[in-house]
């Protein structure tokens, strides 16, 4: 039934300045390397995912998303110091 899927997407991310993007792009692209690809635009990043699994698109998904979630706590904390 699904044996040739392909899921195919796009995930956008939005930074207060250019320099925060960069060092999103910077910390995320270690782990991205081979499985996202990823353009960054002034302060937007796209993250572009392709997979054929759903499981594996979904994990993926969850992967980026934690880790940006990480990297913002990190932007923020040295914004604060």
């Amino acid at each position: 039934m699904f044996d040739n899927m392909k899921i195919d997407a796009v995930i956008t991310m939005e930074y207060e300045n250019s320099k925060d993007a960069d060092i999103s792009l910077k910390s995320l692209d270690i782990d991205n390397k081979g499985y996202i690809e990823s353009k960054k635009e002034y302060n937007i990043i796209h993250f572009s995912l392709k997979e054929n699994s759903l499981r594996t698109f979904l994990s993926t998904a969850d992967d980026l998303i934690f880790s940006e979630i990480l990297v913002e706590k990190v932007i923020e904390s040295a914004s604060s110091e």
